[in-house]
């Protein structure tokens, strides 16, 4: 892509620039960015031409034209919270027990989270590996020779074998539920990374205009499989096309994903 000599100052005295850490983002930066760096996020389009052509057809459901996107997304979160409570609550009570038997530590796994604007938040999840996982993660990533800041490994020691069928099934994903109820997350975003802001790339910030989520495009396109620099790249995608119709059309993909628990690890 050709760049003008102008948007080169502009990215020349960005990258200059500190990066910021005070849970802030400037969205014309991200954007200006994410422009030059993304390798064409903007131009993916992420669900099928005919539910893109219904959406432009009516405005209101648009994320940034409707105005009242926003406020329809936190009630069907709350909504779907509600209606979904009573019936996890058999299988959050097996994997409580589940959990508690295969190996020592705590049933809960809480960890700190980069959520919208950079602000953090404690994230839930069912413990799917050693207690002591966090204290072993750098010296396993030197091991593997992993240089991204976020990975998932198909063969991690640390994950116990209850552990490993919760991930193949998402169900350690489950107390998140409480986490998009609190307002933390919504049911579709991108998800919450467990470094915080400073370790971001100024182009990767665009995907914090928006609350974190359970499932996302990435989650129903590979999961595990692919790399950070193009799950961000889908985020963006998602933040820029957000809409009512896309967060349903996600939602809907997410269970045939699950099930066929392909990149699933």
């Amino acid at each position: 892509m050709k760049i003008t000599d102008q948007r080169t100052e502009q990215l020349k005295s960005m990258e200059a620039a500190p990066p910021r850490t005070d849970g802030k983002t400037v969205s014309t930066q991200n954007r200006a960015m994410s422009e030059d760096r993304a390798g064409g996020a903007h131009r993916i389009r992420p669900y099928p031409r005919r539910l893109y052509r219904m959406e432009q057809s009516k405005p209101g459901l648009s994320g940034h034209g409707g105005k009242h996107y926003a406020l329809a997304k936190r009630g069907f979160d709350i909504g779907v919270c509600l209606v979904a409570a009573p019936l996890v609550l058999p299988v959050v009570l097996m994997c409580v027990v589940a959990v508690g038997s295969s190996s020592p530590g705590p049933i809960f796994f809480r960890q700190k989270r980069t959520g919208q604007g950079g602000r953090s938040f404690e994230m839930l999840k069912f413990r799917s590996m050693v207690a002591d996982a966090e204290l072993q993660k750098a010296a396993l990533k030197e091991s593997k020779g992993i240089s991204g800041p976020d990975f998932k490994l198909e063969q991690d020691p640390r994950i116990t074998r209850v552990g490993s069928l919760m991930r193949k099934t998402s169900l350690d994903e489950l107390p998140q539920l409480w986490n998009v109820f609190k307002g933390d997350m919504s049911l579709v975003g991108p998800r919450p990374t467990s470094f915080g802001i400073e370790t971001y790339q100024r182009w990767h910030a665009e995907r914090l205009e928006v609350k974190p989520g359970l499932t996302g495009l990435w989650q129903i396109s590979a999961r595990g499989d692919l790399d950070f620099d193009y799950r961000v790249r889908l985020d963006i995608s998602y933040v820029r096309q957000r809409s009512l119709l896309l967060d349903l059309w996600i939602l809907l993909r997410t269970a045939p994903c699950v099930i066929a628990q392909r990149g699933a690890y």
